[in-house]
C-alpha cells in the first residue's frame, strides 16, 4: 500500500518537473509580458513539486520512526526471540552470499 504511495507521489513529482521544465523553456522563447507570467507560472509548479516531496519525505520518515519504535519495544520484550530472528536472518545471508560466491 504505501510503495504504491510512494509511486505516485514520484510520478506527480517527475510531472510536475517536466511540466515546470517546459514553461521555463517556453519562457525562454517569449519576451516581454508572457515571458514574466510563464516564469511565475514554472515557479509556482516548482514549489508545488517541492511541497509534495517534502510531505512525502514527512510521511516516510514517520513511518520509519514507527517501525524503529515498534521494533525497539518487540526486542526489549522478547530480547532472546530477537537474537534468534537476527541469526536466523544472518545464517539465510550468509548462505545465499556463499552460494553466489561459488558462482563467481
Amino acid at each position: 500500500m504505501q510503495a504504491n504511495n510512494f509511486k505516485t507521489v514520484r510520478n506527480d513529482v517527475q510531472a510536475l518537473l517536466q511540466q515546470a521544465q517546459d514553461l521555463f523553456a517556453e519562457a525562454a522563447a517569449a519576451t516581454g509580458k508572457k515571458a514574466d507570467d510563464l516564469r511565475a507560472k514554472g515557479q509556482e509548479v516548482l514549489d508545488q513539486a517541492l511541497n509534495t516531496a517534502q510531505d512525502a519525505q514527512s510521511a516516510v520518515l514517520q513511518t520509519g520512526r514507527q517501525i524503529v519504535t515498534t521494533t525497539d519495544d518487540y526486542v526489549q520484550s522478547n530480547p532472546w526471540r530477537a537474537i534468534a530472528i537476527s541469526t536466523g536472518i544472518g545464517l539465510l545471508v550468509g548462505l545465499a552470499v556463499g552460494r553466489c560466491a561459488d558462482r563467481y
